[in-house]
C-alpha cells in the first residue's frame, strides 16, 4: 500500500507530467512520419500514378461490389501482395516454338557428317535424307561427302521432280499417299481450284514437289546374291565378277569375325537407311578373314561404292561380302576356309577412312550380322 502511494505522488508531480507529455508528442510524431513513409512507398498508388492507362483502360467498368471504377495497371508492372509480403514480378517473356517449316532447305555436308547425324539434326528419318537427294546420294548412305549440298525436307517423305506424262493419281499411289496430300501441302504451292484434271494436272514439267509421308523402296546398290554356279550374274556390279561356275568348300553355318577388331566404325546394320551391313573399324592394312568356308564368287573392283570387294558363297544358303579392301588376296573360284586370310582393310571406293563393310545374306535376303557375331561399340 505504501508503494502505491509513493507511485501516485510521483505521477502527480509537475515535472513527471511534463515529461509524459513530451514523450507522447514524440510518439505521435514518429507514428505520423511512419505513415507518410508507408504512403510514399506503397506500390499501388505509385503504379497507378506512374503508369497512366490508355483511353480504353481508363474507362474501366465499375466494380460490381463497390460501384467505383477499377484502376487497371499494366500487368508487367503489377506487384502482388501476399500474406508474406511483396512477391517477385512474373517473368512475362515466353519462348514461342518456331513456326512450322514447309519449304525445302539446303545443308552443306561437313567433315564427319553421316546421314544419321544429319537426320537427327533436322528431326527426320535417315530414309528421308536419301529420298530427298536421289540425284546426289543414289540411295547410298556411303556416297555422302563433305561439300555436298543436300535437300532437307520439312518433314518425312519424298522429294519428287514432275515429269512429262505424270498424273497425280499415279504419282500419289506410287508413294503411298493421296493426290490431295500433294495438292494441299503448303510447300508445293498448288491450287486445288486450278489444278485441273488429275490425269493431266496443271503442274509444270521439272517442278519439285514434296510428298509428305511418302515412301518407296530403295534402289539396290548392294551386290546381288551370287551363286557359285552362276557367278557371271554379278557382272553389272563391276569388273570383279567371276565368269566360270565352280564348286568347292561348303560352310559350317557358324561364323567367325571377319577382321581383327570387333568394334563398329561408321554405319551399323540399318535397312531403313539402305545400309544392310555393319562397318568394322580398324587400321589400314588390318587382316580380313573368311567368316566361314566357301567359294570366291566375286573378287575385284565394285562400281557401286564398295571399292575392292570379295564375295564368298558358302554353299548352304549363306553369302558374305567384304568391301573397301586395300588388297585382295584370293581369286575367283578359289575355295577358302573359316578364318583364312583373304585380304587387307582399306578405304577404297566411297569411304571416309579405313574400315570393313561386311554384309551377310541367307536364301537371297540380307540378315543382321549382330545375330551371328558378338559385335561391340567402341
Amino acid at each position: 500500500m505504501n508503494a502505491l502511494k509513493k507511485i501516485w505522488h510521483w505521477l502527480d508531480r509537475p515535472e513527471t507530467q511534463s515529461a509524459a507529455r513530451t514523450a507522447s508528442t514524440a510518439i505521435i510524431c514518429l507514428s505520423m512520419l511512419g505513415i507518410g513513409v508507408m504512403y510514399r512507398w506503397s506500390p499501388l498508388p505509385a503504379l497507378a500514378e506512374d503508369y497512366p492507362q490508355p483511353a480504353a483502360a481508363a474507362s474501366a467498368s465499375p466494380s460490381p461490389a463497390s460501384g467505383l471504377p477499377q484502376v487497371v495497371v499494366p500487368a508487367a508492372k503489377t506487384a502482388v501482395l501476399g500474406a508474406a509480403g511483396i512477391q517477385r514480378l512474373a517473368l512475362l517473356h515466353t519462348s514461342l516454338p518456331d513456326r512450322p517449316r514447309f519449304e525445302v532447305t539446303r545443308y552443306t555436308v561437313q567433315s564427319g557428317d553421316t546421314i544419321f547425324g544429319i537426320a537427327d539434326k533436322f528431326g527426320l528419318s535417315p530414309s528421308t535424307i536419301l529420298w530427298g537427294n536421289l540425284n546426289t546420294l543414289a540411295d547410298n548412305p556411303e556416297l555422302i561427302q563433305p561439300g555436298q549440298v543436300l535437300n532437307i525436307l520439312p518433314e518425312d517423305g519424298i522429294y519428287y521432280q514432275w515429269h512429262e506424262g505424270d498424273g497425280l493419281n499415279g504419282v500419289a499411289r506410287g508413294y503411298g499417299v493421296t493426290p490431295d496430300d500433294i495438292i494441299n501441302y503448303p510447300g508445293n504451292h498448288l491450287d486445288s481450284n486450278t489444278i485441273g484434271d488429275y490425269s493431266h494436272p496443271n503442274i509444270a514439267v521439272g517442278t519439285w514437289l514434296i510428298i509428305p509421308g511418302g515412301y518407296r523402296n530403295f534402289i539396290t546398290w548392294s551386290a546381288p546374291t551370287i551363286s557359285r554356279f552362276n557367278p557371271g550374274s554379278a557382272h553389272l556390279y563391276g569388273p570383279g565378277a567371276c565368269s566360270k561356275p565352280t564348286d568347292g568348300a561348303v560352310g559350317t553355318g557358324t561364323f567367325t569375325f571377319p577382321t581383327v577388331d570387333h568394334w563398329l566404325s561408321g554405319y551399323d546394320y540399318t535397312p531403313a537407311a539402305n545400309h544392310p551391313a555393319v562397318d568394322f573399324g580398324g587400321a589400314m592394312g588390318n587382316a580380313i578373314y573368311a567368316a566361314d568356308n566357301g567359294v570366291i564368287v566375286y573378287a575385284g573392283w565394285n562400281d557401286w561404292g564398295y571399292g575392292n570387294v570379295t564375295v564368298i558363297d558358302h554353299g548352304n544358303g549363306y553369302q558374305t561380302l567384304y568391301g573397301h579392301q586395300s588388297r585382295i588376296l584370293v581369286q575367283c573360284g578359289q575355295s577358302v576356309y573359316k578364318g583364312q586370310l583373304i585380304g587387307n582393310m582399306g578405304s577404297t571406293g566411297n569411304s571416309s577412312g579405313p574400315h570393313l563393310h561386311f554384309e551377310m545374306w541367307y536364301d537371297g535376303s540380307h540378315v543382321n550380322p549382330h545375330d551371328y557375331l558378338a559385335i561391340t561399340s567402341r
